[in-house]
């Protein structure tokens, strides 16, 4: 079980490394993340530079995809070349965006008909896309999910390993990079996140 994590120029490192981090810590049950970039080297927006795992024709193979947000995802939404290679499918998939990254699944038109979860700074994109913006740090509805804010990336991979090896396997990774003597209420705050922005059709 494999995850794209996509991430492009002009990323935010909270975005793309957090998820991934945790979701690696389940390697061992066969769920592994990986940083997928449109080149082999991406630069964060505090300009740190890194080698990509995969690239971005990965997104069509993995089981789940994360798109990361950054101060470029603007650019990224409006580069018709990239956005063509981003080939996704929520019949299939796992997808989930992190604060702009709502941006990209608005392009790729799988917001229709959904609320989203973005940052303060791309609601007014987000909302220009006739995409409602929810005051909530997480939303799912099916295969589809969105968060909001830096630190709520914890949330969308709680969503992705819940989904893909229970929530057990989630509750285990979460205490483990819990706060010292938080570990409960961490645990317990992530779960609420997840299950409470959990929209579960009629």
């Amino acid at each position: 079980m494999q995850v794209a994590v996509v991430t492009y120029d002009g990323f935010n490192e909270l975005d793309s490394f957090i998820a991934s981090a945790l979701i690696n810590r389940c390697r061992k049950d066969g769920l592994e993340a990986f940083i997928t970039t449109p080149t082999p080297v991406v630069t964060s927006m505090n300009g740190v530079e890194v080698t990509g795992q995969r690239p971005l024709e990965f997104v069509a193979d993995a089981e789940v995809v994360l798109i990361g947000g950054g101060v470029r995802t603007r650019d990224v939404v409006a580069d018709d070349q990239l956005i063509s290679r981003l080939p996704l499918d929520s019949s299939r998939q796992l997808i989930g965006a992190q604060c702009s990254g709502a941006l990209v699944l608005a392009r790729l038109g799988l917001l229709d008909g959904m609320p989203a979860c973005t940052d303060m700074k791309s609601r007014p994109f987000v909302e220009a896309c006739d995409i409602t913006v929810l005051d909530a740090p997480f939303h799912a509805e099916g295969n589809i999910a969105t968060a909001g804010g830096c630190l709520a990336s914890q949330y969308l991979a709680t969503w992705v390993i819940t989904r893909m090896l229970g929530e057990a396997a989630a509750r285990d990774v979460i205490g483990y990079v819990a706060p010292v003597g938080e570990n409960q209420e961490t645990i317990e705050r992530a779960m609420r996140a997840v299950h409470t922005g959990a929209f579960a059709p009629c």
